[in-house]
Protein backbone atom coordinates (compact mmCIF):
# COMPACT_ATOMS: atom_id res chain seq x y z
CA UNK A 1 0.00 0.00 0.00
CA UNK A 2 2.89 2.44 1.08
CA UNK A 3 4.24 1.79 -2.68
CA UNK A 4 1.28 2.28 -4.02
CA UNK A 5 1.19 5.84 -2.21
CA UNK A 6 4.77 6.55 -3.10
CA UNK A 7 3.56 5.99 -6.87
CA UNK A 8 0.94 8.41 -6.38
CA UNK A 9 2.72 10.85 -5.27
CA UNK A 10 5.55 10.60 -7.71
CA UNK A 11 3.28 10.95 -10.33
CA UNK A 12 1.37 14.30 -8.63
CA UNK A 13 5.15 15.91 -8.19
CA UNK A 14 5.64 14.96 -11.60
CA UNK A 15 2.69 16.49 -13.16
CA UNK A 16 3.38 19.32 -11.10
CA UNK A 17 6.51 19.83 -12.22
CA UNK A 18 5.52 19.95 -15.66
CA UNK A 19 2.89 22.45 -15.03
CA UNK A 20 5.30 24.34 -13.26
CA UNK A 21 7.71 24.16 -16.22
CA UNK A 22 5.19 25.06 -18.56
CA UNK A 23 4.50 28.53 -16.72
CA UNK A 24 7.82 29.25 -15.97
CA UNK A 25 9.20 29.39 -20.00
CA UNK A 26 6.39 31.95 -19.88
CA UNK A 27 8.50 34.07 -16.63
CA UNK A 28 11.49 33.00 -16.29
CA UNK A 29 10.96 31.93 -12.97
CA UNK A 30 12.03 28.93 -11.24
CA UNK A 31 10.74 29.05 -7.69
CA UNK A 32 7.19 27.37 -8.44
CA UNK A 33 9.47 24.19 -9.46
CA UNK A 34 11.25 24.56 -5.89
CA UNK A 35 8.01 24.65 -3.95
CA UNK A 36 6.67 21.65 -5.43
CA UNK A 37 9.71 19.39 -4.19
CA UNK A 38 9.36 21.71 -0.98
CA UNK A 39 5.70 20.23 -0.45
CA UNK A 40 7.32 16.69 -1.61
CA UNK A 41 10.22 16.97 1.16
CA UNK A 42 7.92 17.91 4.20
CA UNK A 43 5.89 15.28 3.03
CA UNK A 44 8.37 12.53 3.65
CA UNK A 45 9.54 14.18 6.36
CA UNK A 46 6.44 13.88 8.60
CA UNK A 47 5.62 10.48 7.12
CA UNK A 48 9.03 9.16 8.20
CA UNK A 49 10.28 11.24 11.49
CA UNK A 50 6.53 12.39 12.95
CA UNK A 51 6.56 11.14 16.52
CA UNK A 52 3.39 9.17 15.92
CA UNK A 53 1.93 7.36 13.00
CA UNK A 54 0.33 9.65 10.36
CA UNK A 55 -2.55 8.01 7.50
CA UNK A 56 -0.87 9.73 4.48
CA UNK A 57 -4.18 10.19 2.46
CA UNK A 58 -5.45 12.11 5.61
CA UNK A 59 -2.16 14.19 5.10
CA UNK A 60 -2.62 14.65 1.30
CA UNK A 61 -6.80 15.51 1.63
CA UNK A 62 -5.55 18.14 4.11
CA UNK A 63 -3.05 19.31 1.87
CA UNK A 64 -5.60 19.77 -1.15
CA UNK A 65 -8.26 21.54 1.23
CA UNK A 66 -5.61 23.96 2.66
CA UNK A 67 -4.77 24.68 -1.34
CA UNK A 68 -8.35 25.65 -1.86
CA UNK A 69 -8.86 27.59 0.78
CA UNK A 70 -5.98 29.65 -0.78
CA UNK A 71 -8.12 30.62 -3.90
CA UNK A 72 -11.84 31.40 -3.78
CA UNK A 73 -14.40 30.04 -1.17
CA UNK A 74 -16.13 27.94 -3.80
CA UNK A 75 -13.29 26.00 -4.88
CA UNK A 76 -13.51 22.92 -2.91
CA UNK A 77 -12.63 19.11 -2.19
CA UNK A 78 -15.02 16.39 -2.10
CA UNK A 79 -14.02 12.64 -0.78
CA UNK A 80 -14.87 9.80 -2.34
CA UNK A 81 -18.30 9.02 -0.05
CA UNK A 82 -19.41 12.79 -0.20
CA UNK A 83 -19.20 13.04 -4.03
CA UNK A 84 -22.34 10.72 -4.82
CA UNK A 85 -24.66 12.48 -1.92
CA UNK A 86 -23.30 16.16 -3.18
CA UNK A 87 -24.37 15.82 -6.41
CA UNK A 88 -28.25 14.33 -6.41
CA UNK A 89 -30.16 17.29 -5.99
CA UNK A 90 -28.65 18.68 -9.44
CA UNK A 91 -28.93 15.51 -11.23
CA UNK A 92 -32.29 15.40 -10.21
CA UNK A 93 -32.76 11.95 -8.42
CA UNK A 94 -31.51 9.75 -5.51
CA UNK A 95 -32.11 5.56 -5.60
CA UNK A 96 -34.06 4.77 -2.83
CA UNK A 97 -37.64 3.54 -1.37
CA UNK A 98 -39.34 7.01 -1.88
CA UNK A 99 -40.54 8.57 1.28
CA UNK A 100 -40.43 11.98 3.04
CA UNK A 101 -39.86 10.61 6.63
CA UNK A 102 -39.17 12.64 10.09
CA UNK A 103 -37.90 10.98 13.74
CA UNK A 104 -40.50 10.76 16.34
CA UNK A 105 -39.48 9.69 19.86
CA UNK A 106 -36.55 7.65 18.32
CA UNK A 107 -38.90 5.92 15.78
CA UNK A 108 -38.89 6.79 11.90
CA UNK A 109 -42.61 7.81 11.09
CA UNK A 110 -43.64 8.27 7.28
CA UNK A 111 -44.67 11.83 6.68
CA UNK A 112 -45.72 11.25 3.22
CA UNK A 113 -44.84 8.51 0.13
CA UNK A 114 -43.42 10.10 -2.84
CA UNK A 115 -45.72 9.93 -5.84
CA UNK A 116 -44.84 7.16 -8.25
CA UNK A 117 -42.80 5.76 -6.04
CA UNK A 118 -41.45 2.17 -4.78
CA UNK A 119 -43.10 2.84 -1.19
CA UNK A 120 -46.63 4.37 -2.70
CA UNK A 121 -47.24 0.52 -5.03
CA UNK A 122 -46.34 -1.89 -2.45
CA UNK A 123 -49.42 0.18 0.14
CA UNK A 124 -46.72 2.35 2.82
CA UNK A 125 -48.76 5.08 4.36
CA UNK A 126 -48.36 8.25 5.83
CA UNK A 127 -48.40 8.05 9.55
CA UNK A 128 -46.82 4.37 9.39
CA UNK A 129 -43.50 3.73 12.31
CA UNK A 130 -40.79 1.83 10.75
CA UNK A 131 -39.92 -0.77 13.37
CA UNK A 132 -37.68 -3.56 11.85
CA UNK A 133 -36.15 -2.88 8.41
CA UNK A 134 -34.42 -6.18 7.31
CA UNK A 135 -35.78 -8.28 10.26
CA UNK A 136 -33.72 -6.26 12.79
CA UNK A 137 -34.78 -3.57 15.26
CA UNK A 138 -34.88 -0.17 13.64
CA UNK A 139 -36.63 1.80 16.19
CA UNK A 140 -35.67 2.56 20.03
CA UNK A 141 -32.13 2.39 18.50
CA UNK A 142 -30.69 6.39 18.57
CA UNK A 143 -31.95 7.02 15.18
CA UNK A 144 -30.68 9.85 13.47
CA UNK A 145 -31.21 10.91 9.64
CA UNK A 146 -27.90 9.93 8.76
CA UNK A 147 -28.65 6.45 9.90
CA UNK A 148 -32.35 6.24 8.00
CA UNK A 149 -30.77 7.46 4.42
CA UNK A 150 -27.60 5.11 4.68
CA UNK A 151 -29.92 2.26 5.47
CA UNK A 152 -32.78 2.98 2.97
CA UNK A 153 -31.08 4.39 0.39
CA UNK A 154 -29.73 1.69 -2.21
CA UNK A 155 -29.17 0.51 -5.39
CA UNK A 156 -32.32 0.33 -8.20
CA UNK A 157 -33.38 -3.03 -8.30
CA UNK A 158 -32.12 -4.13 -5.05
CA UNK A 159 -34.57 -5.03 -2.00
CA UNK A 160 -35.82 -4.06 1.36
CA UNK A 161 -38.19 -5.33 3.81
CA UNK A 162 -39.35 -3.10 6.36
CA UNK A 163 -41.81 -3.53 9.82
CA UNK A 164 -44.18 -1.10 10.16
CA UNK A 165 -46.59 0.13 13.01
CA UNK A 166 -49.57 1.40 11.44
CA UNK A 167 -51.91 3.56 14.00
CA UNK A 168 -55.57 1.83 12.90
CA UNK A 169 -53.97 -1.98 12.53
CA UNK A 170 -53.55 -4.26 15.74
CA UNK A 171 -51.06 -6.56 13.77
CA UNK A 172 -47.77 -5.09 12.28
CA UNK A 173 -46.80 -5.00 8.37
CA UNK A 174 -44.13 -6.08 6.12
CA UNK A 175 -43.39 -4.52 2.70
CA UNK A 176 -41.11 -5.87 0.49
CA UNK A 177 -40.05 -2.73 -1.60
CA UNK A 178 -37.92 -2.94 -4.19
CA UNK A 179 -35.45 0.68 -4.89
CA UNK A 180 -36.17 2.71 -7.46
CA UNK A 181 -34.83 6.03 -8.84
CA UNK A 182 -36.56 9.10 -6.91
CA UNK A 183 -37.06 12.37 -8.37
CA UNK A 184 -36.31 15.44 -6.76
CA UNK A 185 -38.28 18.11 -8.21
CA UNK A 186 -37.11 21.73 -8.80
CA UNK A 187 -40.38 23.06 -9.09
CA UNK A 188 -41.98 24.12 -5.93
CA UNK A 189 -45.16 25.87 -6.58
CA UNK A 190 -47.06 26.57 -10.53
CA UNK A 191 -50.28 28.01 -10.51
CA UNK A 192 -52.34 31.15 -11.59
CA UNK A 193 -52.01 34.18 -8.94
CA UNK A 194 -54.63 35.86 -10.81
CA UNK A 195 -56.82 35.22 -14.25
CA UNK A 196 -53.75 36.46 -16.53
CA UNK A 197 -51.07 36.17 -13.97
CA UNK A 198 -48.59 32.97 -13.69
CA UNK A 199 -46.71 32.06 -10.32
CA UNK A 200 -43.72 30.03 -10.71
CA UNK A 201 -41.13 28.97 -8.00
CA UNK A 202 -38.22 27.18 -8.84
CA UNK A 203 -35.50 25.78 -6.13
CA UNK A 204 -32.71 25.11 -7.53
CA UNK A 205 -31.37 24.76 -11.14
CA UNK A 206 -30.68 21.19 -11.79
CA UNK A 207 -30.76 19.19 -15.27
CA UNK A 208 -34.46 18.76 -15.85
CA UNK A 209 -35.45 22.54 -14.36
CA UNK A 210 -36.53 23.77 -17.66
CA UNK A 211 -38.35 20.71 -18.56
CA UNK A 212 -40.28 21.04 -15.27
CA UNK A 213 -40.35 25.11 -15.96
CA UNK A 214 -41.84 24.09 -19.60
CA UNK A 215 -44.57 21.77 -18.40
CA UNK A 216 -45.56 23.70 -15.49
CA UNK A 217 -46.47 27.05 -17.49
CA UNK A 218 -48.09 24.63 -20.25
CA UNK A 219 -50.16 22.91 -18.15
CA UNK A 220 -51.31 26.86 -16.82
CA UNK A 221 -51.82 28.09 -20.31
CA UNK A 222 -53.99 24.86 -21.49
CA UNK A 223 -56.20 26.06 -18.83
CA UNK A 224 -56.02 30.29 -18.33
CA UNK A 225 -55.17 32.82 -20.52
CA UNK A 226 -51.35 33.56 -19.40
CA UNK A 227 -50.23 36.62 -20.47
CA UNK A 228 -48.22 37.68 -17.45
CA UNK A 229 -45.85 35.45 -15.49
CA UNK A 230 -43.92 35.53 -11.71
CA UNK A 231 -41.06 33.77 -11.58
CA UNK A 232 -39.97 33.23 -7.95
CA UNK A 233 -36.24 32.76 -7.46
CA UNK A 234 -35.97 33.63 -3.74
CA UNK A 235 -33.84 31.30 -1.82
CA UNK A 236 -32.94 29.66 -4.77
CA UNK A 237 -28.78 28.70 -4.87
CA UNK A 238 -28.62 28.00 -8.55
CA UNK A 239 -27.16 24.82 -10.24
CA UNK A 240 -25.78 24.24 -13.53
CA UNK A 241 -24.97 26.71 -16.39
CA UNK A 242 -26.37 25.38 -19.38
CA UNK A 243 -29.80 25.37 -17.18
CA UNK A 244 -29.52 28.55 -16.00
CA UNK A 245 -29.04 29.64 -20.07
CA UNK A 246 -31.97 27.20 -21.08
CA UNK A 247 -34.16 29.02 -18.77
CA UNK A 248 -33.37 32.72 -19.96
CA UNK A 249 -33.62 31.49 -23.20
CA UNK A 250 -37.51 30.79 -21.78
CA UNK A 251 -37.79 34.44 -21.94
CA UNK A 252 -35.84 36.27 -25.15
CA UNK A 253 -35.92 36.60 -28.47
CA UNK A 254 -32.99 34.25 -30.64
CA UNK A 255 -29.98 36.16 -30.65
CA UNK A 256 -29.73 38.12 -27.46
CA UNK A 257 -26.74 37.48 -25.48
CA UNK A 258 -27.74 35.52 -21.79
CA UNK A 259 -24.28 35.25 -20.49
CA UNK A 260 -20.46 34.90 -21.10
CA UNK A 261 -17.72 33.16 -19.39
CA UNK A 262 -14.13 33.89 -19.40
CA UNK A 263 -11.32 32.51 -17.68
CA UNK A 264 -7.53 32.73 -17.57
CA UNK A 265 -7.28 29.26 -19.57
CA UNK A 266 -10.65 29.60 -20.73
CA UNK A 267 -11.61 31.78 -23.72
CA UNK A 268 -14.55 33.85 -23.80
CA UNK A 269 -17.47 31.82 -24.52
CA UNK A 270 -21.19 33.52 -25.14
CA UNK A 271 -24.18 31.77 -24.38
CA UNK A 272 -27.31 33.38 -26.88
CA UNK A 273 -31.13 32.92 -26.82
CA UNK A 274 -32.77 30.94 -29.59
CA UNK A 275 -36.04 30.06 -30.92
CA UNK A 276 -37.06 27.75 -28.85
CA UNK A 277 -38.62 29.99 -25.82
CA UNK A 278 -42.01 29.81 -24.43
CA UNK A 279 -42.50 32.79 -23.12
CA UNK A 280 -40.82 35.79 -25.07
CA UNK A 281 -43.70 38.19 -24.62
CA UNK A 282 -45.88 39.01 -22.32
CA UNK A 283 -44.97 41.15 -19.05
CA UNK A 284 -42.30 39.14 -16.68
CA UNK A 285 -41.37 39.74 -12.65
CA UNK A 286 -38.65 38.01 -11.27
CA UNK A 287 -38.55 37.62 -7.53
CA UNK A 288 -34.87 37.87 -5.66
CA UNK A 289 -33.31 37.85 -2.04
CA UNK A 290 -30.29 37.12 -0.31
CA UNK A 291 -30.40 33.91 -0.98
CA UNK A 292 -30.62 33.82 -4.63
CA UNK A 293 -27.22 32.88 -6.30
CA UNK A 294 -24.91 31.54 -8.55
CA UNK A 295 -27.69 30.51 -11.94
CA UNK A 296 -30.25 32.02 -10.44
CA UNK A 297 -28.67 35.57 -11.19
CA UNK A 298 -27.82 34.55 -14.41
CA UNK A 299 -31.04 34.34 -15.44
CA UNK A 300 -32.17 37.39 -13.21
CA UNK A 301 -28.88 39.72 -15.27
CA UNK A 302 -29.95 39.14 -18.54
CA UNK A 303 -33.70 40.06 -18.03
CA UNK A 304 -32.80 42.89 -15.88
CA UNK A 305 -30.36 43.93 -18.85
CA UNK A 306 -32.05 43.30 -21.84
CA UNK A 307 -34.70 45.00 -20.10
CA UNK A 308 -37.03 42.01 -20.41
CA UNK A 309 -38.66 42.51 -17.27
CA UNK A 310 -39.03 44.16 -13.70
CA UNK A 311 -36.46 42.29 -10.70
CA UNK A 312 -38.36 42.56 -7.09
CA UNK A 313 -36.58 42.02 -3.70
CA UNK A 314 -33.71 42.46 -1.91
CA UNK A 315 -30.17 41.87 -3.59
CA UNK A 316 -28.98 38.78 -4.38
CA UNK A 317 -25.78 36.71 -2.72
CA UNK A 318 -23.08 38.16 -5.67
CA UNK A 319 -22.22 34.40 -6.61
CA UNK A 320 -20.37 34.86 -10.37
CA UNK A 321 -17.66 32.28 -10.46
CA UNK A 322 -18.24 28.82 -12.68
CA UNK A 323 -17.11 25.30 -11.09
CA UNK A 324 -15.89 22.41 -13.20
CA UNK A 325 -15.28 19.10 -11.78
CA UNK A 326 -12.62 17.08 -12.34
CA UNK A 327 -12.25 13.62 -11.18
CA UNK A 328 -8.73 12.04 -8.72
CA UNK A 329 -7.67 8.94 -8.66
CA UNK A 330 -9.49 7.71 -5.86
CA UNK A 331 -12.85 9.13 -7.57
CA UNK A 332 -12.87 12.37 -5.39
CA UNK A 333 -13.53 15.28 -7.04
CA UNK A 334 -11.98 18.64 -7.32
CA UNK A 335 -14.89 21.61 -7.96
CA UNK A 336 -12.33 24.05 -9.08
CA UNK A 337 -13.22 27.68 -10.64
CA UNK A 338 -12.43 27.85 -13.93
CA UNK A 339 -14.35 31.26 -14.77
CA UNK A 340 -16.18 34.09 -14.07
CA UNK A 341 -18.94 34.78 -15.56
CA UNK A 342 -20.25 38.28 -16.97
CA UNK A 343 -24.18 39.61 -17.79
CA UNK A 344 -25.28 40.81 -20.87
CA UNK A 345 -23.72 44.59 -20.07
CA UNK A 346 -20.24 43.17 -18.59
CA UNK A 347 -21.56 43.01 -15.19
CA UNK A 348 -19.18 40.36 -13.62
CA UNK A 349 -22.00 39.79 -9.97
CA UNK A 350 -19.05 38.62 -7.88
CA UNK A 351 -18.65 39.40 -4.60
CA UNK A 352 -15.37 40.23 -3.09
CA UNK A 353 -13.26 37.34 -1.13
CA UNK A 354 -9.91 39.10 -0.39
CA UNK A 355 -10.47 39.20 2.88
CA UNK A 356 -10.55 35.74 3.48
CA UNK A 357 -12.99 32.92 3.70
CA UNK A 358 -14.50 33.70 6.62
CA UNK A 359 -15.13 37.23 6.55
CA UNK A 360 -16.70 36.18 3.16
CA UNK A 361 -18.99 33.83 5.18
CA UNK A 362 -19.95 36.38 7.38
CA UNK A 363 -21.51 38.82 4.30
CA UNK A 364 -24.97 38.18 4.85
CA UNK A 365 -24.90 38.45 8.44
CA UNK A 366 -23.28 42.11 8.34
CA UNK A 367 -25.84 43.35 5.33
CA UNK A 368 -28.16 42.51 8.02
CA UNK A 369 -26.03 44.50 11.33
CA UNK A 370 -25.81 47.39 8.41
CA UNK A 371 -29.66 47.31 8.05
CA UNK A 372 -29.44 46.43 4.16
CA UNK A 373 -32.22 43.83 4.04
CA UNK A 374 -34.57 46.66 5.78
CA UNK A 375 -33.48 49.52 4.25
CA UNK A 376 -32.45 50.09 0.76
CA UNK A 377 -30.58 53.83 1.80
CA UNK A 378 -28.19 51.05 3.15
CA UNK A 379 -26.60 49.74 -0.32
CA UNK A 380 -24.10 51.84 -1.50
CA UNK A 381 -22.15 50.92 -5.13
CA UNK A 382 -18.97 52.79 -6.18
CA UNK A 383 -18.92 54.46 -9.63
CA UNK A 384 -16.63 51.69 -10.56
CA UNK A 385 -19.26 48.90 -10.57
CA UNK A 386 -21.82 51.20 -12.72
CA UNK A 387 -23.04 49.55 -15.74
CA UNK A 388 -26.31 50.57 -17.86
CA UNK A 389 -28.94 48.18 -19.55
CA UNK A 390 -28.95 47.70 -23.13
CA UNK A 391 -32.03 48.89 -23.85
CA UNK A 392 -33.01 51.61 -21.45
CA UNK A 393 -29.86 52.84 -20.04
CA UNK A 394 -30.92 52.38 -16.69
CA UNK A 395 -28.13 52.28 -14.34
CA UNK A 396 -27.12 48.86 -12.85
CA UNK A 397 -24.68 47.58 -10.51
CA UNK A 398 -21.95 45.03 -10.33
CA UNK A 399 -19.33 43.33 -7.94
CA UNK A 400 -21.81 42.09 -5.29
CA UNK A 401 -25.01 40.48 -6.24
CA UNK A 402 -28.04 42.45 -8.48
CA UNK A 403 -29.48 44.65 -7.09
CA UNK A 404 -33.44 44.42 -8.00
CA UNK A 405 -35.35 47.07 -9.48
CA UNK A 406 -38.03 47.46 -6.95
CA UNK A 407 -36.80 46.97 -3.30
CA UNK A 408 -38.99 44.76 -0.73
CA UNK A 409 -37.46 45.04 2.12
CA UNK A 410 -37.52 41.70 4.66
CA UNK A 411 -40.21 40.89 7.27
CA UNK A 412 -38.96 41.92 10.20
CA UNK A 413 -42.24 41.28 12.06
CA UNK A 414 -41.63 37.60 11.23
CA UNK A 415 -38.74 38.01 14.26
CA UNK A 416 -39.20 34.67 16.58
CA UNK A 417 -38.09 34.96 20.04
CA UNK A 418 -35.04 32.84 21.30
CA UNK A 419 -36.77 30.53 22.92
CA UNK A 420 -38.77 29.55 19.93
CA UNK A 421 -35.64 28.98 17.96
CA UNK A 422 -34.95 26.46 20.84
CA UNK A 423 -37.70 24.64 19.91
CA UNK A 424 -37.26 24.49 16.23
CA UNK A 425 -33.62 23.66 16.39
CA UNK A 426 -35.02 20.27 18.94
CA UNK A 427 -37.34 19.42 16.54
CA UNK A 428 -40.18 20.03 19.04
CA UNK A 429 -42.28 21.64 16.60
CA UNK A 430 -41.59 19.07 14.03
CA UNK A 431 -42.60 16.42 16.24
CA UNK A 432 -45.15 17.72 18.14
CA UNK A 433 -47.18 18.16 14.79
CA UNK A 434 -46.41 14.81 13.25
CA UNK A 435 -48.29 13.21 16.77
CA UNK A 436 -51.11 15.89 16.10
CA UNK A 437 -51.36 14.77 12.27
CA UNK A 438 -50.89 10.70 13.49
CA UNK A 439 -53.86 11.19 16.08
CA UNK A 440 -56.24 12.98 14.06
CA UNK A 441 -55.93 12.22 10.84
CA UNK A 442 -58.94 10.47 10.05
CA UNK A 443 -60.84 13.60 11.65
CA UNK A 444 -58.89 16.08 9.42
CA UNK A 445 -59.64 14.37 6.57
CA UNK A 446 -63.43 13.84 7.18
CA UNK A 447 -63.38 17.50 8.02
CA UNK A 448 -61.28 19.05 4.92
CA UNK A 449 -61.81 17.44 1.86
CA UNK A 450 -59.31 20.40 0.10
CA UNK A 451 -56.03 21.80 0.82
CA UNK A 452 -57.57 25.33 0.17
CA UNK A 453 -60.71 24.14 2.50
CA UNK A 454 -57.89 23.35 5.20
CA UNK A 455 -55.92 26.38 4.39
CA UNK A 456 -58.72 28.99 5.39
CA UNK A 457 -60.88 27.30 8.04
CA UNK A 458 -57.98 25.16 10.14
CA UNK A 459 -57.41 26.73 13.40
Amino acid sequence: MKKVFTFLILLLISNLILFAQEKNTKKGDISEIDAVFKFQRALSYIDYFYVDSVTNNKMVEAAIVGMLQKLDPHSIYIPKKEVKAMNEPLQGNFEGIGIQFAIVNDTVQVVATISGGPSEKVGVRAGDRIIKVDGKDFAGIGITNNKVIKTLRGKKGTKVTITVKRPAEKELLTFTIIRDKIPIYSLDAAYMADKNTAYIKLNRFALQTDDEFRAALDSLKKTNDVKNLILDLRGNGGGYLNTAVKLADEFLPKGKLIVYTKGRRFPKTEYKATNEGEFEKGKLVILIDEGSASASEIVTGAIQDWDRGVVVGRRSFGKGLVQRQFMLQDSSLLRLTIAKYFTPSGRCIQKPYNQGIKKYEMDLIDRYNRGELTNKDSIHFPDSLKYHTLVSKRIVYGGGGIMPDIFVPLDTTKKYSTAFYKILRKSILNSFIASYIDKNRSTLKDQYKTFEEFDKKFT
